[in-house]
């Protein structure tokens, strides 16, 4: 299991690529077709044109790290992802979820409690003021 800090980006590339690409191919398609840092620490996830393949590039303290994963049996489920778009930007739950082979585009996720503007020192269990 990776733990990914909340600051750390993720993104998917929309074109399938050729797994036998290193480190340096991969970062030219990071910097050239995706017009990212690679050198931010974001994570760069590629995957195979059969879907069974993926390779994770990001930068880590003085030198690149390159995570593979072959699967098996199966493919992994891709988000939908708009043909225009070079990449598509997912979060680290989603990711352990492709990884594990979920198809996250069918799970749905619980809506969040956000802060309200109307209560901006309240506390989430406080009780409204009486009229």
């Amino acid at each position: 299991m990776l733990t990914i800090p909340r600051s750390v980006r993720i993104f998917i590339g929309s074109t399938p690529i050729d797994m036998r690409k290193s480190i340096d191919g991969l970062l030219a398609i990071v910097q050239d077709e995706l017009a990212k840092d690679a050198y931010s620490g974001h994570l760069f996830v590629f995957v195979s044109r059969r879907c069974d393949r993926v390779k994770i590039l990001t930068w880590d303290k003085g030198g690149f790290v390159l995570v593979y994963k072959r699967l098996e049996r199966g493919q992994f489920k891709l988000p939908h992802m708009d043909p225009s778009t070079m990449a598509v930007e997912i979060d680290a739950t989603q990711l352990a979820m492709l990884l594990d082979g979920i198809d996250f585009g069918r799970v749905r996720r619980p809506e969040h409690w956000q802060p309200h503007a109307d209560r901006p020192d309240g506390h989430p269990m406080d009780k409204p003021a009486p009229p």
